[in-house]
Parts: structure tokens; sequence; C-alpha cells
């Protein structure tokens, strides 16, 4: 628990204030989920109920895409980690691909070469 509420507590004042009229969901529990979608690879619609229904993880993924927080997150995070002894990297890297990527029957590719 300790670990967890250090690296939430250097998150929580970089994050957007809520500006609307609803009352926003809770932050942790929907970037868990948005977390979660990114490293499994599942569908917004297949997310577990835990971190709230799957529209507001897409909505609020895109909407801070478009606004760069993403981007100024991860930024602020390694500033603020810059001035430790110990080297900090975030690594955003993700790759997806469809069953049907690797492409078809290889047999007519190989062909014999006449002289």
């Amino acid at each position: 628990m300790g670990r967890y509420f250090y690296l939430w507590e250097a998150i929580k004042p970089h994050l957007p204030p809520d500006w609307g009229r609803k009352r926003r969901n809770d932050d942790r529990l929907v970037i868990s989920g948005i977390i979660h979608v990114l490293q499994s690879g599942c569908r917004w619609k297949d997310a577990p109920s835990e971190y709230g229904c799957y529209p507001t993880l897409y909505n609020r993924y895109n909407r801070w895409s478009a606004r760069g927080i993403w981007q100024y997150l991860f930024h602020e995070i390694v500033g603020s980690l810059s001035d430790k002894t110990d080297i900090a990297a975030l690594d955003s890297t993700h790759v997806k691909a469809h069953r049907c990527a690797g492409g078809g029957k290889r047999g007519g590719l190989l062909r014999k070469q006449s002289a």
C-alpha cells in the first residue's frame, strides 16, 4: 500500500481540476482502469466494472490524450524524479496486432527460378 500511495501522491497534483457540472468519477479508479485496458490489450468494453463504466474510461482517455495531459503527466513525474540518485524511466510502448495481421499463405511466394 505504501508504494502505491506514494505513486498516487506524485500524480495527484498534476491532474486537471474538476470544473464540470457533474461530479467527476474517482480519478484513481479511472486511471487504474485505463492502465488495465492498455496493458492487457482488451477492448474498452471488456474492462472490469470495478473501474467504472467503460465509456467513462474511454472518454477520459481520449479527452486527456487530445489535451496532452498524458504527456504532461509523464514529463512532470520524470522531472520530479530527476533529482534522485537513481535513474527514472517511463516506458509507454504498446503494440497491438489483429489476429489476421500475420499475413496470408506463403505457399505462392517460393517459386522455382528459371535459368
